[in-house]
């Protein structure tokens, strides 16, 4: 997000049992990475840690290339509850370019402050519609260049190629651009989780992301990539909100909510939909955003002026109401931390991912009772 225009909303409803079929395509594609896993990894259809904890993103986004002295924000974003910050860096073809340094700096203070770290490149916001947005393959040539800051760092970083990635216009090649920056990088030998947001300014109302997730997901040789939607005006009623993320459940693929707020100037999101359906479905959120917001959208602080302090409305609502962070996040187990809780059933939830469900029912064992998967068919 950054300067955000008026989304269509035409074809959401259109598209939902294309989208079904597409999600469908071929689940023995998708079963497990296709090579060993060194850290955060996608397993049945759930996003693990290396040791195959479940890991839940809990978190804020952080506007860093706009922001590069603010870097303390780690800090209180960690001091609110969040498991997990999603930093906007910029490869230099919009904003000035977040140098190798920088994102060391920026994954050593994630680490310090115990938060999983999700790096994106935001100066492709909008391509094909902005003119001033760049494409995920330049995208990808930023990784390889600062590739040294990352290496290593596979238990700590998801990385996310390229903010919303396509405007309104030529949305259509998002399938295949996308699958090939993923290429580029295994290619190129990243192991990380990587991340891939959604066309049409990140809300995908076209279906285009949820109709063609099966087919992207396959193209990773490592099976180990994340979808994000991004949920502001087009989601603005619950049914909106479970229909889409229950798709990506119900294929065992992977998603998570990249952005989302609780107003915008192209309508007004369901927030609290938003989140009780992240929470029931054990999926992640990461609102948008911590401080610094411009050009009309001021109201998506969450804190003014970057003061801990100093919350907004938007801000109490995320780490403090209901489904909120405070009451909802764990921290990752690679810092000592680790998933918990009941499924709506009454049993606990597992919590070493789609190890322990090996036949598929959403039933595993451990600590010698039975326990659900979360999101799995048990659930």
């Amino acid at each position: 997000m950054r300067k955000r225009w008026t989304r269509k909303r035409s074809g959401v409803v259109a598209v939902a049992l294309a989208a079904m079929a597409g999600l469908l395509l071929s689940l023995t594609a998708m079963v497990g990475p296709a090579h060993a896993a060194t850290g955060l990894h996608v397993s049945n259809g759930r996003l693990v840690e290396g040791n195959g904890s479940d890991f839940v993103m809990r978190g804020v986004n952080h506007a860093h290339a706009w922001y590069p002295s603010r870097t303390g924000a780690l800090g209180d974003i960690k001091a609110k509850g969040a498991n997990t910050v999603r930093v906007v860096l910029s490869s230099g073809d919009r904003w000035t370019r977040t140098s190798a340094s920088e994102v060391a700096d920026i994954v050593g203070r994630c680490k310090q402050n115990r938060l999983i770290c999700v790096l994106e490149v935001h100066d492709t916001t909008g391509y094909g519609e902005d003119g001033a947005a760049t494409t995920l393959s330049r995208a990808v040539t930023y990784w390889t260049g600062i590739r040294s800051a990352l290496d290593g760092q596979e238990n700590h970083v998801v990385i996310n190629l390229g903010n919303e990635p396509y405007g309104n216009t030529g949305y259509e090649r998002w399938t295949a651009d996308t699958k090939a920056a993923i290429v580029r990088m295994r290619d190129a030998g990243f192991g990380h989780a990587l991340m891939v947001d959604a066309p049409n300014w990140g809300q995908d109302w076209s279906g285009t992301m949820r109709n063609n997730a099966a087919s992207v997901f396959a193209a990773d040789p490592h099976r180990n990539t994340v979808f994000s939607i991004h949920m502001y005006g087009v989601y603005d009623t619950a049914a909106e909100v479970r229909d889409y993320l229950g798709a990506f459940v119900n294929a065992r693929l992977p998603i998570v909510v990249g952005e989302f707020g609780d107003n915008h100037s192209d309508g007004n999101p369901d927030e609290d939909a938003i989140m009780a359906t992240a929470q029931s479905l054990r999926l992640g959120y990461l609102g948008w955003s911590w401080s610094g917001n411009g050009s009309g959208v001021e109201y998506l602080d969450m804190v003014t002026g970057f003061d801990p302090g100093a919350l907004t409305g938007w801000g109490r609502r995320l780490f403090e109401g209901s489904n909120g962070i405070a009451a909802t996040a764990r921290e990752a187990t690679v810092y000592g931390g680790g998933s918990s809780g009941t499924a709506p059933n009454g049993y606990p939830y597992c919590t070493q991912g789609g190890s322990t469900d090996p036949d598929g029912d959403g039933w595993g064992w451990e600590n010698a009772r039975s326990c659900v998967v979360p999101g799995g068919p048990a659930y």
